[in-house]
């Protein structure tokens, strides 16, 4: 299913909020990227349709789980001729691969409200390991009175190592793109209760 595989549990990360299991808001919450253009300001862009759970362990952060599902067809960088290349064929191929998944594997602490998850994501059908580091940004109790968990998290890509090394035609300007992809990560998660209410 995937081409490298990885494996750790660690047990070094301390509780962070309340355990049970978290739903992503996608309104409170960005996953988004940014790729070096050679000459030219950093290609920048988000996915505007995800959805994710989280899963808080009830002692140790450490158990925790985290998986998130984004529809690859949902780019958007400000530009619809770009837009349309990064889904196309050439690159996400969105047609054929219309969801792209991360699910975690471990997590453990760095000190200072900072983690670091291993996991493995899977674009197009290639599945690898990847690190995200996270920075835990608080827990608190909304107007609804539902318990939310804020993160920002970054990872850093080698777009090769899952095929995406195309670069733009004359439709986008024909300027190169680096080769590595950073994502970037903001999070809101609210916890489902036995009675849940919808994100808000």
């Amino acid at each position: 299913m995937f081409r490298r595989k990885e494996s750790l549990i660690f047990d070094a990360a301390p509780s962070i909020g309340p355990s049970g299991f978290y739903i992503i808001d996608p309104v409170r919450s960005t996953i988004g990227f940014s790729v070096r253009r050679a000459v030219k300001s950093d290609v920048r862009g988000d996915f505007t349709a995800f959805e994710g759970l989280i899963k808080l362990g009830r002692v140790r952060a450490a158990r925790s789980e985290a998986y998130v599902s984004v529809q690859t067809g949902s780019v958007n960088t400000g530009s619809p001729e770009r837009d349309a290349w990064l889904t196309g064929p050439d690159f996400l191929d969105s047609a054929m691969f219309p969801l792209m998944s991360f699910r975690s594997t471990g997590i453990i602490d760095a000190g200072d409200d900072r983690s670091r998850m291993a996991g493995h994501l899977r674009i197009k059908d290639v599945e690898l390991p990847v690190h995200v580091d996270l920075e835990f940004r608080g827990a608190s109790r909304d107007a609804n009175g539902d318990d939310r968990l804020e993160f920002r998290g970054t990872a850093t890509l080698q777009r090769a190592d899952w095929g995406l090394d195309g670069n733009p035609g004359p439709a986008t300007g024909g300027v190169l793109l680096g080769g590595k992809v950073k994502l970037l990560l903001d999070i809101s998660a609210v916890r489902r209760n036995r009675t849940h209410r919808s994100p808000s």
